[in-house]
């Protein structure tokens, strides 16, 4: 074999190798909870507030998905949540809202958490300012 055929050769051994090494062919971890993307707050009055709250659940299905979502106070005191009473298989990430949320004056952040309906609540939450706080 000459010199670029031996290169030749060790490139594509290297590639084999790669290919074969244990953490190339190793599927994602499957997400277990479903994450918070993004969440808006609208003031409705001077300790009321909406939202509009956008989820990803990316494994979706009739069985298993994100049925809720709840705003909270950074120690955990739930002020709202709005339940989900089917798949959004065909809607990912998705938005819904929460109206009429009342959130005492000296609270100024929430932290929003969605809910997975077999594993409960976790996943990636949002951390919000509250406007006007």
């Amino acid at each position: 074999m000459n010199a670029g055929g031996t290169a030749l050769a060790g490139l594509v051994l290297l590639a084999v190798g790669l290919l074969a090494s244990p953490g190339a062919s190793a599927q994602p971890a499957a997400q277990r909870y479903p994450d918070v993307v993004s969440v808006k707050a609208t003031p409705r009055g001077p300790e009321v507030f909406d939202f509009d709250v956008t989820v990803s659940s990316p494994y979706d299905t009739p069985a298993r998905y994100a049925d809720a979502f709840r705003v909270m106070s950074k120690d955990g005191r739930v002020f709202g949540e709005r339940v989900l009473l089917h798949d959004h298989a065909s809607e990912q990430p998705f938005t819904r809202d929460l109206h009429g949320v009342a959130i005492p004056r000296g609270v100024r952040v929430v932290v929003v958490q969605a809910r997975d309906r077999e594993y409960g609540y976790g996943g990636k939450t949002v951390e919000l300012t509250l406007p006007g706080r």
